[in-house]
Order: structure tokens, then C-alpha cells, then sequence
């Protein structure tokens, strides 16, 4: 397939969000699932994985990447211009919600969010009409208050609907910061507590998951109830 870049823009430093339509038709897929982007960058085709930052909307797709200094595919996406095109497969992946919804706690953090933004305006626009039994909290980490990437609109979305908590968490806050501090993983017994009838999803670096993962294990939950992907 062909994805046409409709418009980027920066969120965050060094981190943009994309907007692309796929020229061959709609493109259904499953929030939290991923694309393939393939590109010719300097006489060679390189190939790059990334998770959809949107629920599906027709031929529509979004994404959301921070620039690899010394990588490849990144800074070419960078530099792309509305009009241009990319190569694309897809869709793929498994991390996505287990139905029916159970109550849910997703551990993100930078770019790890992109797909629990997609599953979370789904799912949440999905609530308004139907079962709204489940909770939904979502832990978000990173270093910086201004690097909390869509934090409005993840608040937004707690405001308008009581099934979902947002928590953000910063590691490297500001004086004036009230909210939660420290990493991810210090957050884990106040949002699951004594609970192991919960899905935890997980979506980052590779360091953060497998701790993460580790502390999840250890405290008795079952591994079917933990579902992961990593970013690097």
C-alpha cells in the first residue's frame, strides 16, 4: 500500500505526530496494532515498524515517533513533506484489548503512548452506549511536564468519562509540579493494589517493561494477564 503524508506537526521537542491516508482504499485495523514503513534511503530499502496513534477513521491514520539522532528511517520521516508518499504493510500485532474489556491499568511511557491513545479513543467512544463496568487507568511517565505527549486531551477524556483515570507521572519534575512523581513502576501498587483479576498492558523501552513485568511476576500475576510491547 501507499500512505500519502497529510500533515506533521511537533508535540513535543524532537517528537511529531503525522497524519497519513493510505491511497489504495480504506484501512481497517485494530487500535494498538501497528504499520510497516518501508523507504529507499540512500540506495538501500529500510524498514520501520510503528504503532497507529488513532482509532481507525476510514483510509485515515496517525502516528506519533521522536527523531533517532543516528537513526535512519526517523529523520526521513522528519523530513517528509505533505504530498509525499511512503510504502506500507500491515496491519499486525496482538496488543490490543481482550474482549469483553476487563478492568485494565496501561503503563506507558515517551512514545510508548501512541497506541493507548488509538485504544483509548475507541474504547471510550465505544463506553458512551455500552458496558462501562470496566476501569480504565492509564500511567504515563516520562522526564518533563512538557513532554507529557496528547496530556490534554488524556485528561479531556478522564473528565468525560468516570470509567477512566489519567496519571501522569514525571520523573524530572518542575518545582510546581503537583501531580505524581517518580517512574512508572512506583505507581503500580496504588493502581492495582491487591487485585490479580486485572490486564496490564505495557508499551516502552525495553528497560521499563521488563521491570515492569518483573514486579508483576513476582507479586503472583498470571503472565496471560500481562500484555507487552517494546519500542527498542
Amino acid at each position: 500500500m501507499t500512505a500519502r503524508l497529510l500533515e506533521s506537526r511537533e508535540i513535543a521537542p524532537e517528537v511529531r505526530h503525522f497524519l497519513f491516508e493510505v491511497e489504495d482504499g480504506t484501512f481497517p485495523y485494530v487500535p494498538g496494532q501497528f504499520a510497516s514503513l518501508t523507504a529507499d534511503i540512500n540506495g538501500s530499502p529500510i524498514t520501520r515498524a510503528y504503532s497507529f496513534a488513532s482509532a481507525p477513521c476510514g483510509n485515515r491514520f496517525e502516528l506519533c515517533l521522536n527523531r533517532v539522532i543516528e537513526g535512519k528511517f526517523s529523520p526521513y520521516l522528519f523530513d517528509l513533506k505533505p504530498g509525499d508518499r511512503v510504502q506500507m504493510t500491515g496491519p499486525y500485532g496482538g496488543f490490543i484489548f481482550r474482549r469483553p474489556v476487563e478492568d485494565s491499568v496501561l503503563i506507558a511511557t515517551g512514545t510508548g503512548i501512541a497506541p493507548f491513545r488509538a485504544m483509548l479513543q475507541d474504547q471510550l467512544s465505544h463506553d458512551f452506549s455500552h458496558d462501562r463496568s470496566h476501569q480504565l487507568t492509564l500511567i504515563f511517565g516520562v522526564r518533563y511536564e512538557h513532554t507529557l505527549l496528547y496530556a490534554q486531551e488524556f485528561e479531556e477524556l478522564a473528565r468525560k468519562h468516570a470509567n477512566f483515570s489519567f496519571w501522569p507521572t514525571l520523573s524530572r519534575p518542575d518545582p510546581d509540579w503537583t501531580g505524581r512523581t517518580g517512574h512508572v513502576q512506583a505507581h503500580l501498587v496504588e493502581a492495582i493494589g491487591e487485585r490479580r483479576d486485572v490486564n496490564v498492558f505495557i508499551c516502552g523501552l525495553k528497560a521499563m517493561v521488563d521491570d515492569v513485568r518483573s514486579i508483576l511476576k513476582s507479586s503472583g500475576f498470571d503472565r496471560k494477564r500481562i500484555i507487552y510491547e517494546k519500542y527498542d
